[in-house]
């Protein structure tokens, strides 16, 4: 358990990225995102996974935080895109993304690899542009947008905040 705990104390989100990652070590990090828990063991959630830069700037400028704003780049020149969705049908959905997406961010530290949660997707796949997407990757308009997760080779190392205090409330 040791390097589990260290792991997610020195976990930073990168901005930064180098390359392109291997499927050797993206891999196992998709893999670790299919074991997320989630409500009534439903599965609801899907991954997809961008790493053609056209792609990728596509869903960039259907981000919300870059409507209007021609140089936002709000996926920091990541050359791997993972979009989480999940069946809106589902009570748990939300949720069950976010269990996704705290694995997959988890892991790719584990493997040496760089991370980052972008939370817009929700609003992205609202939106008539992002339901022609969903069409493209052949999800029905019963799946919402959870996040994105962003990887590469961290190109900067970060240094952790200081945990507030009061942060745990032990009530006995």
């Amino acid at each position: 358990m040791g390097d589990t705990v260290k792991d997610l104390k020195e976990r930073r989100s990168i901005p930064k990225y180098k390359a392109q990652i291997k499927d050797r070590e993206l891999d196992p990090v998709l893999e670790a995102g299919t074991w997320a828990a989630n409500g009534h063991g439903a599965q609801s959630t899907v991954m997809v996974v961008l790493q053609d830069a056209t792609g990728i700037a596509q869903l960039e400028t259907l981000n919300p935080r870059a409507r209007g704003k021609a140089d936002t780049k709000p996926f920091y020149g990541a050359p791997t895109v993972v979009t989480v969705l999940a069946d809106t049908g589902r009570p748990t959905w939300v949720d069950d993304g976010n269990m996704v997406i705290a694995n997959v961010l988890n892991a790719a530290y584990a493997v040496g690899l760089g991370s980052c949660y972008v939370y817009r997707a929700k609003d992205l796949f609202d939106g008539e542009e992002g339901k022609a997407v969903l069409k493209k990757w052949r999800r029905g308009e019963n799946y919402g947008g959870v996040g994105h997760v962003l990887f590469g080779y961290a190109n900067e190392s970060l240094q952790p905040k200081p945990r507030k205090d009061g942060y745990i409330i032990k009530i006995r």
